[in-house]
């Protein structure tokens, strides 16, 4: 097969090296984005006047015939690994399919803007891809907060009882980081200009405003504007947007991980707050009566191949001096790898969400230690006038008492309640030590719209 760099070439390239440097075993998932490039690249060709009316309409034919057998699946099924890499034999199809006028396909092109076009565009399709997922999940937790609104649970710090708090704020909580998982993700979409025109380095001699095209009819109408780009040295280095995907994608993962370990936790038969359904739930190979979390365990698993990824590219781009440089070929199996994994996290935590029930009675059995409500009762003082500082002092003695004599806040006599203060009496702390009265004390959090 001919290369589309052999022509200065005298010898055949060495087995070895062919093995060494060819990536069609995993770029070929940037089929679908290379076709479109193509389809673009077509149409700047016969603006600057480079293809007649059926030069175009043979290469326009024969690409969009790629692309269906892409959308399709059939091109993955007959695909040639032979080749260097799916630009490579997209190049031989269209020759193949379109005669002499794929011989013009590749005028005013490189391989370098080539790529960098397609992995954009690979880019923008899975970041938007990854909202929709996000949003699933995002709503799904919604969802989970309005059935658990009357559920008080103790909220934890250090992994300790800390004060009473809803089980929704729980989950509420979960909502802020993947909003702000949507908010990068979003940034990381705009900070994407796809241009065609660098050349290998230093643009071609096509002018600038030939360039002005769209991808809208190839991309489900996704209103994307191609155009001329700003520095082609520039253009044909830059991963800050591989960078900037793999970053929030990274972030994400840990969010998910976090929930993931939230739900791990109570889903033992330590804490007993929520069983999972069976579906999503696998067992032991020896020990009969195993119910495992997998699913979750493997989401938390996962962040590390997240941070991985993130990392591995960075350390490719650190030092790589302008413009081009075959470093960038393995920016690509991290980050497919990195949108597969928080894609398919996204999707079956959702799911797994939709089929979780909550054990209230062993939920609200954990509210009913007292210490839970030591700062409730701090707070009560202080609305006395009681210094802060005083009044922390106070509660805490008035916790190591309850733990001395091994005798509940509510059981104790007036007498001994107002010898740690005078404003404490049975009366108040067994009105203050109350779940619902807890959380409804929280006034400073802005209300949910």
């Amino acid at each position: 097969m001919s290369k589309l760099w052999g022509g200065r070439f005298s010898k055949k390239t060495n087995k070895l090296v062919e093995e060494f440097t060819k990536s069609i075993h995993f770029d070929q998932k940037l089929a679908k984005y290379d076709c479109i490039g193509s389809l673009c690249h077509i149409d700047v060709l016969k603006k600057a006047k480079l293809l007649n009316t059926a030069e175009h309409k043979a290469l326009q034919k024969a690409l969009k015939n790629i692309l269906a057998s892409v959308e399709n699946g059939a091109f993955f099924k007959t695909i040639n690994g032979s080749f260097e890499d799916v630009h490579s034999y997209i190049q031989h199809l269209v020759e193949k399919k379109a005669g002499k006028a794929g011989l013009k396909l590749h005028t005013c092109r490189s391989r370098n803007d080539q790529v960098v076009f397609a992995t954009k565009l690979y880019c923008m399709d899975n970041l938007i891809k990854t909202h929709k997922n996000l949003e699933g999940l995002r709503k799904q937790l919604l969802k989970l907060s309005a059935k658990t609104k009357n559920i008080v649970m103790p909220g934890y710090t250090h992994l300790q009882h800390a004060i009473p708090v809803k089980l929704a704020s729980h989950f509420l909580a979960y909502v802020e980081m993947f909003w702000r998982d949507h908010k990068r993700l979003s940034n990381a979409l705009n900070n994407i200009t796809l241009t065609l025109g660098s050349g290998a380095l230093a643009g071609t001699f096509i002018h600038a405003a030939n360039y002005n095209v769209s991808v809208a009819s190839y991309v489900g109408g996704m209103p994307v504007k191609v155009t001329a780009p700003d520095n082609a040295m520039d253009t044909v280095s830059d991963r800050d947007f591989v960078l900037e995907a793999l970053s929030a994608l990274a972030i994400t993962g840990m969010h998910l991980s976090r929930l993931a370990e939230d739900l791990i936790l109570w889903v033992s038969t330590e804490f007993d707050f929520i069983s999972i359904d069976d579906a999503f739930c696998t067992g032991s190979s020896l020990m009969p009566q195993k119910k495992n979390p997998d699913i979750l365990e493997l989401i938390r698993g996962n962040t590390g191949r997240l941070y991985g990824n993130l990392t591995n590219v960075l350390v490719v781009t650190k030092g790589l001096p302008l413009s081009y440089n075959r470093d960038l070929q393995n920016d690509k199996e991290p980050l497919f790898d990195s949108f597969e994994t928080v894609q398919a996290g996204l999707v079956v935590l959702t799911e797994l969400l939709k089929n979780v029930a909550f054990n209230k009675s062993k939920i609200e059995q954990q509210v009913d230690n007292e210490a839970l409500y030591a700062t409730d009762l701090a707070d009560y003082l202080v609305q006395k006038g009681v210094p802060f500082k005083t009044a922390h002092s106070v509660i805490g003695s008035l916790i190591q008492r309850k733990y001395k004599t091994k005798t509940a806040i509510i059981d104790m006599s007036d007498i001994t309640l107002q010898s740690i203060h005078p404003s404490l009496s049975g009366r108040v702390v067994k009105a203050i030590i109350n779940p619902k009265r807890s959380v409804a004390a929280k006034r400073s959090v802005k209300k949910r719209k």
